[in-house]
């Protein structure tokens, strides 16, 4: 406990350097700034839409470029505020992005968009179902941005945590540009002791000619991932078959405290990823623009293992009856080798009229096509028998048509109107087989499976009105018109078709904003969302062999979420300050637990009655702090999550709720020595956090447990020549362990060399 307490103490220093970097640019402010341009998020990003309600972070390409070590496209967002990223190693495709409110399994109580196009995966909420990133290239984006909380109308109640909006690029003139890079990390946790290496190579070219411009970028990744998990607590073996006498076993004392015996590492991945995106984009007119892009992705995995325990020759036994210390054990299930190959592909059209005139508006529609995915898992070993996963077919469809109108005919009047209509279509459709050769043997008897559709129709309306110089009011409500049908769970022989459900929901928001004086704003905003059940929340389950338990429920209500927050912004010289009070307040909110009201108890995905999350968060961005070249970026949260109500799990009322921490903090100081040469220091805290509602996690820093963490990044870019560049960095330099009850990455060397033309 006494260094939780002392990890504790970091985001008040945090805190002290924030306000060091206030001071001297506060004292420098223009007072004759039009506060009207910064009252809510400064300069406008591409992507943000107009008067939003609600808090904003950001940062450009060219300070992500400085000042963080980019691999994946993930992350670009691990310094902004209030974040934490799931990734557990380079190359991971189950990437959950974490805010001040959700957890790092919820992935659907948060949103990605790349140029206003979802790439939410919200077929199911836990790490089966990350945004899909791979889609958007690191090299195309131009800025990343995120909305904090459902008070926008434009938004569905899956914003409830985030919104992350990915802003690309177009070029001007023929362009083309090469970067290769290479990155290891060395890997230590009880009996192995290895480096896990890879590379990545992308490339992009891209023209304007006339009123046509396009963009094609490819890429491909090879990675090596280290441990997942670990095999532990073999099975008992109380039989008269002889056992094989082995070494090399491991011992430690789980996350709740129990003695556990560790057999060997499991779920080594080794990924190859290949990407390509081509964006076609016309200028009809001036004002009115057309866009198509098509993005290709897939993977080929391989899962291995790796076995601690060898006989007396030295021989790796993974399999089989065994003995460690006079006690025999079973290791059927213990080792699995696997593969994974994927394909994805998205289509992607947009229409839109930017004039700044009366009357704009856009349409944009996406589908989404899963056209591979084939899992084939060992039973046990790396030979034999095993199981075939399949999910090609599933996927999604978009459309979004939004429209203003501003009555004074330009964007600076004083009443602005956004209406729009949304619609997404949801397919899921995941298959198991048995089959006699888990590597290349053809699908069997079907063993499980679970499908499902869900369907949303939303109309929004927001009313922008600036009372007053001083005042401006934001309203408006949204309405949503819900399905889920189709849905089907089968499990040990016997199949379930549930029932179509269909229900309605409307989600008022307001926000009003007082300019306190030219360098000060005030906001106060509420709103209400509703986040609905996914198709995996609904239909992913299991039946027992003997009666007709499901272990899933199709009748799971919505989360009802009410959101307030109240902020101050201070217009720095070269930043931004912001204190930002939250409270949310979740309804049915979504979570797998024990249900210890029935018997026998179930445990699967239920609705909590009621939680709520309190907290305080402050962010700073400032440049030339002290002296110029010297730039700050940082923030310090503190979030207190309770379970106010729990019917079917009594006892954990007035537990904390799982994957919120307490405090969580970012930190980067960068320096420009000038044009070409930059350093940057980083660094990365979150405290201890809830593993389950129950709170039965009293060794929360060993694999199997979500562990606090204090983390420091640094990285070095310099501009050889005018198309030269290149960039090193580390990753955790202090070689720090922690664990999102996986292993999360230890010290990551990276190196890149870049070409631009």
């Amino acid at each position: 406990m006494h260094k939780n307490k002392h990890l504790m103490m970091k985001p008040m220093a945090w805190a002290v350097i924030a306000a060091l970097g206030y001071l001297p640019a506060a004292r420098a402010a223009d007072s004759e700034r039009q506060l009207a341009e910064v009252t809510v998020q400064g300069e406008r990003a591409p992507s943000l839409p107009e008067n939003l309600p609600a808090s904003t972070a950001g940062m450009s390409a060219g300070d992500i470029a400085k000042n963080v070590n980019v691999i994946n496209t993930e992350d670009t967002v691990k310094y902004l505020p209030s974040v934490q990223i799931r990734k557990r190693y380079i190359g991971d495709r189950n990437s959950i992005i974490a805010t001040r409110t959700s957890g790092q399994t919820s992935s659907a109580r948060s949103l990605l968009y790349a140029d206003g196009l979802l790439l939410s995966n919200l077929m199911g909420n836990s790490y089966a179902y990350p945004p899909r990133w791979n889609l958007v290239s690191p090299a195309e984006i131009s800025r990343v941005d995120m909305i904090y909380g459902p008070f926008s109308a434009e938004y569905p109640g899956n914003a409830t945590g985030s919104v992350v909006l990915l802003s690309t690029r177009l070029p001007q003139q023929f362009e083309a540009h090469v970067k290769t890079q290479i990155f290891s990390e060395h890997f230590r946790e009880y009996a192995t002791d290895a480096r896990y290496q890879g590379a990545k190579a992308e490339a992009v070219l891209g023209n304007k000619s006339g009123d046509v411009s396009w963009l094609l970028e490819a890429g491909h990744l090879d990675s090596h991932g280290h441990p997942m998990q670990f095999a532990s607590n073999p099975k008992s073996y109380g039989g008269g078959a002889s056992a094989t006498v082995v070494s090399g076993a491991q011992r430690d004392s789980d996350a709740t405290g129990q003695s556990r015996l560790l057999t060997g590492a499991t779920s080594l991945d080794h990924t190859i990823q290949d990407n390509a995106n081509l964006k076609l984009v016309y200028d009809i007119s001036p004002t009115l623009r057309a866009s198509y892009m098509l993005g290709y992705w897939q993977n080929q995995s391989d899962t291995r293992y790796d076995s601690y325990l060898r006989d007396a020759a030295g021989h790796i036994v993974d399999s089989g009856i065994v003995s460690i210390n006079g006690q025999k054990y079973d290791l059927a299930n213990s080792f699995q080798a696997g593969r994974r190959e994927e394909e994805h592909l998205l289509h992607a059209l947009s229409l839109k009229r930017n004039s700044g005139g009366s009357w704009d508006w856009e349409a944009n529609a996406s589908w989404y096509d899963i056209s591979k995915d084939a899992q084939r898992t060992a039973n046990s070993g790396s030979n034999g028998a095993g199981k075939i996963t399949l999910q090609d077919g599933s996927g999604w469809q978009t459309v979004d048509l939004k429209g203003d109108w501003r009555p004074s005919g330009s964007r600076a009047g004083a009443h602005q109107l956004r209406v729009g209509y949304h619609y997404d279509h949801y397919v899921l459709d995941s298959r198991s087989h048995a089959t006699s050769n888990w590597q290349n043997g053809s699908a069997g008897a079907q063993t499980d499976a679970f499908a499902g559709q869900t369907q949303t129709q939303a109309l929004f309306v927001q009313d922008s009105w600036r009372l007053a110089p001083a005042w401006q009011l934001v309203s408006g409500a949204r309405y949503e018109q819900w399905q889920a049908y189709g849905g089907q769970t089968m499990s040990s022989g016997k199949r379930y078709q549930h029932a179509t459900r269909e229900q309605s929901f409307v989600s008022p928001k307001a926000a009003l904003l007082f300019d306190l004086n030219d360098n000060w704003a005030l906001r106060a905003a509420v709103g209400r969302a509703y986040r609905m059940p996914t198709v995996a929340e609904l239909f992913q389950g299991s039946a027992s062999g003997s009666n007709t338990i499901v272990n899933n429920d199709p009748n799971l209500k919505a989360e009802k979420v009410h959101s307030t927050e109240l902020s101050a912004e201070r217009a720095l010289d070269a930043g931004q300050l912001r204190l930002s009070l939250f409270e949310e307040r979740i309804g049915d909110a979504l979570l797998s637990q024990t249900n210890t009201s029935v018997t026998p108890n179930v445990t699967n995905i239920q609705n909590i009655d009621r939680v709520k999350t309190r907290g305080v968060e402050i962010a700073l961005e400032n440049r030339d702090v002290l002296l110029p070249g010297l730039d700050l970026r940082g923030s310090v949260t503190y979030a207190r999550s309770r379970i106010e109500q729990n019917a079917k799990n009594s006892v954990s009322v007035g537990n904390p709720y799982p994957g919120i921490p307490q405090w969580r903090a970012t930190a980067v100081v960068s320096y420009r020595q000038n044009d070409k040469l930059s350093y940057s220091l980083a660094g990365r805290y979150s405290g201890v956090q809830a593993y389950d509602v129950n709170n039965s996690v009293s060794n929360n820093e060993v694999y199997g447990a979500n562990s606090p963490y204090l983390l420091f990044d640094a990285r070095l870019a310099w501009q050889l020549t005018k198309q030269f560049s290149t960039a090193a960095g580390i990753d955790n330099i202090a070689n720090n362990k922690s664990y999102a009850y996986h292993p999360m990455p230890r010290r990551t060397l990276h190196a890149e060399l870049k070409f631009d033309y």
